[in-house]
């Protein structure tokens, strides 16, 4: 039987719990899931999350500018991320690998049948490619989308049958019901342009996304014939749940 190929892209937001420390509780809740779908689904995960987990550890001094800060921050953090995933995968019988993209990847051609190669490799033996951008070298994601768009772009890549990305509200919430102070979940979004005039653009509180970033990052995934979902990673259970519809979230077909 041919697995369901699911991207998940965490973000920032949803990988600290919105605090100021990297959840392992989070981490595990995600590891059990996975491993819980492990038969019938094949996951690929973009992750955010490297600045987060290195100022747990470290202040650097500014001696440049915000975005180099973030860069060299990103440069500390990012092993100490992969080892957190690596040690708590373990723990439920998953193996893991790390891929470093850049925008300007997905911009090639022989760069693109390479990441194609190597990925499709990891998942048929069963490792869980766990991507990010990277920093050190790219400054988009800092800046702007909270790896939203580089997870659509590796979902239309790798051909993915499902993009899932885990952020902090339950879904797209109508205009109206922002106004009013009682958010309401756009559950199937069907016609994509009315969507868009919904959005009121937010940033996140960690990451660097919002809404906005989620919604182009939908775009990017439509035009690939992939389904979006956008569900609250905050939640424990929050992939098997949506599945199962137990918990209201935006699906875009």
């Amino acid at each position: 039987m041919k697995k369901q190929r699911i991207l998940l892209k965490v973000g920032s937001n949803t990988l600290t719990k919105e605090t100021n420390n990297i959840s392992r509780g989070k981490i595990e809740d995600i590891a059990n899931q996975i491993a819980q779908l492990k038969n019938s689904c094949e996951f690929v995960i973009v992750s955010s999350g490297a600045i987060a987990a290195a100022k747990q550890f470290v202040k650097l001094e500014s001696k440049g500018k915000e975005i180099t800060v973030k860069q060299a921050l990103a440069s500390i953090g990012q092993p100490h991320l992969i080892r957190i995933y690596q040690e708590i995968f373990r723990e439920a019988g998953l193996l893991t690998s790390q891929c470093l993209l850049s925008y300007s990847d997905f911009e090639k051609d022989e760069s693109k049948t390479n990441i194609v190669n190597t990925i499709n490799v990891l998942v048929a033996n069963n490792y869980i490619p766990i991507i990010n951008e990277n920093d050190t070298v790219a400054t988009d994601e800092i800046k702007f989308g909270d790896n939203d768009k580089l997870g659509a772009l590796t979902a239309s890549l790798l051909k993915a049958d499902l993009f899932i990305i885990a952020t902090n509200t339950n879904g797209i919430y109508t205009k109206e019901s922002i106004e009013n102070n009682a958010p309401k979940t756009i559950e199937l979004v069907e016609d994509f342009e009315a969507l868009v005039k919904e959005v009121v653009n937010s940033k996140s509180s960690h990451g660097s996304g919002g809404m906005q970033s989620k919604i182009e990052a939908a775009s990017v995934a439509k035009k690939s014939n992939i389904e979006t979902w956008i569900v609250n990673g905050l939640d424990d259970n929050f992939i098997v749940n949506a599945m199962d519809n137990k918990v209201p979230f935006t699906k875009i077909k």
